[in-house]
């Protein structure tokens, strides 16, 4: 009898050693667990030739930014499933090689022909899947509405499976159907509580709910379950770092900070470590808070170690905080004219928001708030294409209302500040009150 993946699908090796490593494997990745890299090892070391646990090896390498590893696991993935594999693995391999080697539009339509085949392959179902997926980092306008269309069309494959109703319920949160969403997300959070993604995803529905302090909550009864070199241990965190900030609690921001974001203390992957370390002290001097620079300085230095050139739209921008706030003019001209020329090439996904926000970013950093309202308020629907969730790309209308307050135009401030309150009513307003001054 053939051996089997969690979802029923045929697995080509004869080990159930190998077999049983590699599901286990899958879930903890699945879960953003800590063990997953040295469950697919076992599961290599017990057969060498089977190529599904060599490129989920390579995914999560990939999620580390391990680029050289991550694209040796695909290669040897690719000769193994050509000569032991079925059409299935052959067909799952390379779509996630594609990933792997950022051929994001060949990768996105490999994934959908390989959905419409095999709707319960979970791993493949997970690439355009979350905030740093690739329907996010593909410059769609809509691709919170694509991923909640794409966990519609498959719900009747997956039933009350855990990973599921995690990733389909932030879909819905992400897509405006907050309350459906937050609901879906605990039912699969119920299921398995080891499970750092439903957690984030639990998080950013109370985000859109305005249930801070039930976050709050949250995050401090379920931290202590889950190891500090988790995938999502500091990005939880930060949740609880932006929720502070609805409080006006500075000190609390901080100290979740120098605990787990910096980046001297920080076990996340490259891309975490540069969006959620920037994000929030960017947040915290927006809205009148001083920030010591000395913090500024090293994780700008770490930040230019891990994203020396221009890549993801979405990490570039938070390089532009990092510029704007250290005024190192030099490096934001730098990056900004390399954005300028991918985009004249037609190879920048996310379009002419990208440069629009270095510029507004720099203008708000030299205090020419003037500027930066006349450089945002053409693009801020345009935001969403950048990537990452809406509660991360919140920062730039952030940016913009603390824009209006200080060039003056308090009332076109105050209609943004109603508008969101009408939709999270239970936000404290308290963060604002030093932004204004």
């Amino acid at each position: 009898m053939a051996l089997e993946d969690r979802y029923g699908l045929a697995l080509s090796t004869s080990s159930h050693e190998a077999a049983s490593a590699y599901r286990e494997g899958v879930d903890l990745m699945l879960s953003g667990w800590t063990g997953t890299a040295e469950t697919l090892e076992r599961a290599i070391a017990t057969d060498p030739d089977f190529a599904l646990a060599h490129i989920a090896r390579g995914r999560v390498h990939a999620f580390y930014q391990q680029g050289d590893l991550a694209r040796g696991k695909a290669a040897l993935a690719r000769e193994l499933v050509a000569k032991r594999g079925t059409e299935r693995e052959r067909s799952h391999v390379e779509t996630l090689a594609l990933a792997i080697e950022g051929r994001l539009p060949e990768a996105i339509a490999s994934t959908l022909k390989h959905i419409d085949a095999w709707p319960r392959d979970a791993v493949v179902l997970s690439l355009p899947l979350g905030a740093f997926g690739l329907f996010a980092f593909s410059g769609m306008a809509d691709h919170d509405r694509a991923r909640h269309e794409l966990c519609e069309r498959v719900a009747q494959h997956y039933g009350e499976d855990w990973w599921f109703l995690t990733m389909s319920g932030w879909a819905m949160t992400e897509n405006g159907d907050v309350a459906r969403g937050h609901a879906v997300t605990e039912r699969g959070f119920n299921l398995r509580r080891e499970n750092a993604h439903a957690v984030h995803a639990v998080l950013h529905a109370m985000f859109e709910d305005g249930s801070i302090d039930a976050a709050d909550r949250l995050v401090d009864e379920w931290i202590p379950t889950y190891d500090r070199a988790g995938i999502l241990h500091g990005h939880i965190r930060w949740h609880q770092a932006l929720g502070a900030l609805e409080h006006g609690d500075a000190a609390r921001a901080l100290a979740i900070y120098a605990d787990v974001l910096q980046p001297a203390t920080t076990q996340a992957p490259p891309l975490n470590v540069v969006t959620d370390s920037a994000s929030l002290l960017w947040r915290l001097s927006a809205y009148g808070h001083t920030v010591p620079k000395a913090l500024w300085v090293e994780a700008d230095a770490a930040a230019q170690r891990l994203f020396p050139k221009s890549s993801l739209s979405f990490a570039d921008v938070h390089m532009a905080l990092f510029a704007a706030a250290t005024q190192n003019r030099e490096a934001l001209a730098a990056r900004l004219a390399v954005i300028e020329q991918r985009l004249a090439e037609g190879k920048l996904p996310a379009g002419s928001v990208v440069p629009a926000i270095f510029r507004a970013l720099a203008a708000f950093a030299d205090e020419d708030y003037g500027t930066c309202v006349r450089m945002l308020a053409p693009v801020l629907g345009d935001v969403v294409r950048i990537g990452g969730s809406h509660a991360q790309r919140e920062l730039i209308e952030d940016t913009f209302i603390v824009a209006l307050m200080r060039s003056g135009d308090l009332p076109r401030a105050r209609a943004l500040l109603d508008a969101r309150l009408h939709r999270r009513p239970s936000l404290r307003d308290a963060r604002w009150q030093a932004a204004i001054g």
